[in-house]
Parts: C-alpha cells; structure tokens; sequence
C-alpha cells in the first residue's frame, strides 16, 4: 500500500512531467453482486481478559459472517444483471459482452488468487502470443510478491532491462493509476501495447525506497530462450532465458555443440528466468537424470498427487555443473535448479529464487476466453516446498550491479575451476 511519502512522492513526479501521456481507456466492467472480490474469512469478536498477562483474546476466529451459511440462489446473477439493463445511468455505455465477462472475471477474483485469473479472449491470445515467444510490451516478467506488483525478471536486451529495471524492483503506479490490490493480468494489460507507444512506470528498487519514474516505448519482444558461448578451460557456459515452446529444440542443438567442442565443465544460467512450460522443464532435466523423479505434484486431494519422471539420456550428468540462480528465477527455473541441487548433480549459486511453485492449467473456453486455475503446488524431489520459499543457493552470492563483469558469473567461474 502506499504511503503517504510516496503518495506525495509521486505527485512531485508526474507535476513535474514535461511529456505528454497516452491515455488508455480504463474500462469498468459492473460485476453482479453475487461475485465477491473480497470474502471475509472470520470476524473479531469481544475479547475476554487474561489474567496473567491482562491482553485481551481473539474469539470467534472460526465464525462467519451470517450471509455466508445460507444457500444463495442463481437467480440472483439475472436480478443483478436486469437491474442495470433497465436501470444504469449510462446505458450507451453499458456493454452486455463486457457485463458477462466481468461476472467471470469476478467469480474467479473472489479467490484472492494472483494466480488464478480469468481471460477474456483479446488476453488469452496475448497470453498465447507470448508463450510461443512473441508478444509486443517492455519485456517485463511480473508477478506479486508480498501483496506486491513485483518485477520478476526484465528480458536480456529488452526495453525493460535497457531502463534499468530490475528484479525485485516494485511498481507502485502505472500510468498513474496506483497497483495496490490490482491483479496481474490487469497489470499487463496495461503495460502492453503496440510497438512504438509508451507506458510510464513508478517504481521502487529493492535496493532503495526511493519511487522513480520510467518512461518507457514498448517494442516487439522476441524471445530467444536458448544460447552458450565457450568460455576458458573448456567451460561451456548455457543461459536459459524461458521454458517455451521452442527451448527443447534450442537446448538439444546447443548441447550437442556443447558436447561436440569438447566442453569438460558446464554453468547453466537460469538468473531471470520467469518459467514456462512444465513439460520443457522435466525434457531438459532428462539431459542429468535418468529415469528419476524431477519433481513432485501436490493437489488438495492427495490421491491426485503425483511424480513426474524425466525420460532421456542424461549425457551432462558427468560434466561438473554450476547453476546461477537469482529472485527472477522462478517457476520451471526453480524446478529444474532444485532438482539438480537435491541430486547433487550441481551446486546451485547466487540468491534465493522467487518462490513461484503453483502450478497453474490453462483451460480454454469456447469463444477464445480462458481460465488459468491455480490446482496444486510443486515440491522439489526430496519433498522441499517452493513456493513463496524459494531455493536456497548452496553458496549465496548477491549481484553487485556496480561491476561491469558480473561478480556473480565470476564466482560462479572460480568454484567450477576449483
């Protein structure tokens, strides 16, 4: 939430602009009233006295509010809905498509899931689109963090990265419009857009609490997920910017050209790296283990949990391996990170990653809209949880930003050779 320095912060920032911005149509879509954004989980009763130290209690911390126990009827959604045809102010502007998809987007926000969101289909396209390794924005990777819009990770060479943004960094405001409680895909519908616009950001490093402004032109972001240079001593080192569609393919060919040039020792960088695919995950983790439990799958129902196994031929497993890692790693770099530390077929260095590790299913509806549904969370082989705790490096390096050779790279150079 914003404090009221920052408030008054940002006012002193926009005030002092001498651009002129975009405007982007905010529409507000009516949710009926039946779909809750917020839903109250218990109620703070009276407080009784405790005599040894004279607190008080909180009582009644299992109740609910009476409308909650009652059973509700259906009906309700159409009385909601024919109240504002016949009775809205601004019925020129009162959009039934918009109206219906609202009433979905509510429902699924009554979970207070971030991850869990509704698309409507112009979303679920861009959602697509950007999944297969293309879309057109900043080349930002978002998430929220601590009731936070977070930076996960800024794509290598994009807007984003080239103004300075950095993982952990928090947006505070988009195009002034405050974050505090906005949802993810409402955050990146703003920040895309066509190529050649811009978004202005309000952000606070981690490193500073100081708000700063960004101005910034969105461009075609194309992402190439796959690529490795030979350093010295025959150490091949791999980045690994995305689990997409496409990183199975680029991974087979680079570590070919890994093994053919003679590679005899291996840093695998997954810093930055936002996730992707869980299938993409397990294929490269085949190229270390054999036939071996990549990573564990745990549903409410227990009797849906399940092992997801690697199938492959693990010809890194004998090359020496160091695996960067940093806060924007998350998700399928997580995935792949604690697999790898857990066997001990590779020591993980850098600092604690994000802490991604829902797992989400992509269901696509009819017309072109889609849910994305938070349904169970993944676990490291030996059992370690990973979301919102992360991985732990085996050796914590922090990136000092100040040294133009990559300090954490170095590190990474000098165990390896050790």
């Amino acid at each position: 939430m914003l404090t009221e320095q920052n408030k008054q912060q940002i006012a002193e920032l926009y005030s002092k602009r001498t651009f002129s911005l975009k405007k982007f149509l905010l529409v507000i879509i009516i949710v009926p009233v039946i779909f809750f954004i917020g839903v109250y989980t218990g109620q703070l009763g009276n407080t009784t006295v405790n005599t040894t130290n004279d607190y008080g209690q909180v009582v009644n911390i299992d109740s609910r509010p009476a409308y909650l126990t009652k059973n509700i009827d259906f009906n309700l959604l159409w009385q909601t809905w024919n109240l504002l045809k016949s009775k809205y102010l601004h019925q020129d502007k009162l959009n039934e498509v918009e109206l219906f998809y609202g009433a979905l987007a509510g429902s699924v926000a009554a979970l207070r899931d971030p991850y869990t969101v509704f698309f409507d289909p112009k979303v679920a396209l861009e959602f697509t689109e950007e999944l297969s390794g293309q879309f057109q924005g900043i080349g930002a990777e978002i998430g929220i963090k601590d009731n936070h819009l977070t930076i996960i990770a800024p794509l290598p060479g994009t807007p984003a990265e080239k103004a300075g943004i950095q993982s952990g960094d928090k947006i505070i405001a988009i195009n002034q419009l405050d974050t505090t409680n906005i949802s993810v895909d409402k955050a990146v519908s703003l920040i895309r857009g066509e190529k050649g616009t811009k978004v202005s950001l309000i952000i606070v490093h981690a490193s500073d609490n100081q708000p700063i402004k960004l101005e910034i032109a969105r461009d075609v972001i194309k992402i190439v997920s796959v690529s490795w240079q030979m350093k010295e001593n025959k150490i091949a080192y791999l980045k690994i910017t995305h689990f997409n569609q496409d990183t199975g393919e680029r991974f087979k060919e680079a570590v070919n050209q890994i093994i053919n040039q003679g590679a005899q020792k291996l840093i695998v960088d997954l810093r930055n790296n936002p996730g992707g695919f869980l299938d993409v995950a397990i294929e490269l983790g085949g190229y270390w283990l054999d036939d071996q439990v990549m990573v564990k799958e745990m549903f409410y129902d227990a009797t849906k949990n399940k092992d997801y196994k690697t199938v492959g031929n693990p010809i890194l497993k004998s090359l020496p391996t160091v695996v960067l890692v940093n806060g924007g790693s998350a998700s399928a770099s997580e995935i792949l990170a604690g697999a790898l530390q857990d066997y001990k077929l590779a020591t993980v260095i850098g600092e604690t990653t994000f802490g991604k590790g829902s797992v989400q299913e992509l269901e696509n509806l009819s017309d072109g809209s889609a849910i994305k549904i938070t349904v169970a969370e993944w676990r490291t082989p030996n059992n370690r949880v990973i979301n919102e705790k992360g991985v732990e490096p085996d050796i914590k390096v922090e990136r000092n930003y100040e040294d133009p050779d990559d300090n954490q790279l170095k590190e990474a150079l000098k165990i390896i050779n050790q």
